[in-house]
């Protein structure tokens, strides 16, 4: 072999060396690319796993939570709560006033925000959305009876909203209603933008478009909700996550099972008897959220033999709440006796609950024409709420409890949106459900659920005493505390004796999420913004 035939050899094998180690990083880079390194690279998706489906992402045509847990991250509200109260808070509001009679109210809005969709929100945005609420009804738009019915309406408090200037906005009341201001707090009423409600129309509850940390993607019903970061948000430096997504597992082992297994990060609706089974996996943070709600049982009082007092007093009787609480709250709650907790003020600690007596309910049975009991349809919810984890076997047990007094009760369930609609149109005899406040006030339980203005949109019921009625006018027109106070609890001792709900439980609900999830604060009205959570 001469030497200039050794020397081609050798820069040959060099190059086809360079070669191969090219090769080499190119593929290394490339798997890098697929695979990052956990260690390496922050995560900024987030899955929230949850019992049901939202039923609209439009905030203002339903009353149902789902939806607000999604849509309090597209829209915003004038005013907001405290992370983890209902203090107010400035909101897409940066300043308010309001006149020493109680009737004019002057917020000052914050500049240089835009909706998702590019166009400005200003003080007309806001004109907008309140005339199309107050000039439509409470099918359409349930929530916006919190204002004492519709435009026209004996009830309705706004008599005008008005644009002062471009960032100015004001509201004339007619009258003063104490919880004004917590009520433009409150996740129905999101402003959303005028341009894509007049584009959509009926088609904006699937096309949701607001000022909010994240904008709408997709829907995939019964399946998933799909949001993304809004890179233009107000907030500078919100939020932290770039995606959100909203996964529906309706049954809660099946969600616990998924967030073990890394499929999902953050769910809700915990089973009690689960709790162990999280906090012994170092993976995994057990989270309480702060308890504001109720679970109840309710009759409707306008269908027989649901009309009659005797018979709704005897029901109330013949439930054992401390058996309930016993068997699937794991200490996680109380006895409720009242329509809403301890925890808001204006509650009646001085009622005595009916307590559990078979034979006492079999008296007033036969007192009401019924001797021998009577057959219904208990209706149980379909899905896990906040302050029912587990509603079919709470349905079980008092039917179980009925049945020794002579009254066969069937448990009927369907999907979760029209279990809601049934209900609101008064087609059960009686359903569970309950509550879960939006804004600490006393106002939002006992009128919202329990005044016959509220037939229609909360009061399921259809539950309807004038008594009640002018005391709670009387209690929101009152601007001292302490008197509404009382008045407040006047008003439960009416609705402890006509008995519309056995009222069942004060819960603390519980949630599961991934270790490193950090900034996430549960809040006591059940929707939160996810503005500033982040993995570790």
């Amino acid at each position: 072999m001469t030497k200039k035939t050794l020397k081609l050899l050798l820069v040959s094998f060099l190059a086809f060396s360079l070669l191969l180690v090219g090769c080499s990083n190119s593929n290394q880079e490339a798997n890098t690319e697929e695979k990052p390194s956990e260690s390496g690279t922050k995560k900024d998706t987030l899955v929230f796993g949850r019992g049901g489906d939202s039923t609209s992402l439009d905030p203002i045509t339903t009353t149902e939570g789902e939806t607000f847990k999604v849509t309090e991250n597209i829209f915003e509200t004038l005013l907001e709560y405290g992370e983890q109260d209902t203090t107010l808070h400035p909101g897409l509001a940066e300043e308010w006033e309001v006149s020493k009679d109680a009737l004019t109210y002057t917020l000052k809005l914050r500049q240089d925000v835009e909706f998702h969709d590019g166009t400005v929100f200003n003080a007309e945005a806001v004109v907008f959305n309140f005339n199309r609420w107050m000039n439509s009804n409470a099918d359409d738009f349930p929530y916006y009876t919190m204002f004492g019915g519709f435009k026209g309406e004996e009830g309705h408090v706004i008599d005008e909203v008005k644009a002062v200037d471009e960032y100015t906005v004001q509201f004339v009341l007619n009258r003063p209603q104490a919880p004004f201001l917590k009520n433009l707090a409150m996740s129905p009423f999101g402003i959303a933008s005028p341009a894509a409600v007049e584009k959509h129309g009926d088609k904006f509850r699937e096309n949701p478009v607001g000022t909010g940390p994240f904008k709408f993607v997709e829907w995939k019903q019964n399946d998933r909700i799909v949001l993304e970061k809004n890179e233009n948000y107000w907030l500078k430096d919100y939020p932290k996550l770039n995606q959100v997504i909203f996964r529906v597992i309706p049954e809660n082992t099946a969600r616990l099972n998924a967030l073990v297994n890394g499929e999902i990060d953050l769910m809700d609706g915990v089973n009690n008897s689960d709790e162990e089974m999280v906090t012994g996996n170092d993976k995994l943070q057990l989270i309480e959220r702060p308890s504001m709600n109720v679970g109840y049982l309710g009759f409707t009082t306008n269908r027989p033999p649901f009309d009659n007092k005797l018979v709704r007093q005897a029901l109330n009787h013949a439930v054992d709440k401390q058996a309930i609480i016993d068997a699937f709250y794991g200490g996680k709650a109380e006895v409720a006796k009242n329509p809403l907790p301890p925890s808001i003020e204006g509650y009646n600690d001085g009622i005595e609950d009916y307590p559990f007596d078979l034979e006492k309910a079999k008296q007033l049975l036969t007192e009401a024409g019924y001797p021998d009991g009577f057959e219904m349809d208990l209706w149980a919810m379909p899905v896990a709420r906040p302050y029912m984890p587990e509603g079919m076997k709470v349905a079980e047990v008092i039917q179980a409890s009925f049945a020794e007094i002579g009254v066969k009760a069937e448990i009927q369930s369907v999907d979760w949106a029209t279990y809601l609609d049934k209900a609101a149109k008064g087609e059960f005899d009686a359903y569970m459900l309950g509550w879960t406040g939006d804004n600490g006030d006393p106002d939002n339980f006992l009128y919202t659920l329990l005044d016959k203005d509220s037939i229609g949109s909360n009061n399921y019921s259809h539950y309807s005493n004038d008594e009640l009625h002018e005391v709670l006018i009387k209690a929101q027109t009152e601007t001292d505390q302490e008197t509404r106070n009382e008045l407040y609890k006047k008003s439960q001792e009416i609705i402890h004796e006509d008995a519309p709900w056995v009222p069942l439980v004060h819960s603390t609900p519980l949630l599961a999420g991934a270790s490193d999830i950090i900034n996430y604060f549960p809040h006591p009205t059940g929707s939160e913004a996810l503005t500033k959570v982040e993995f570790k």
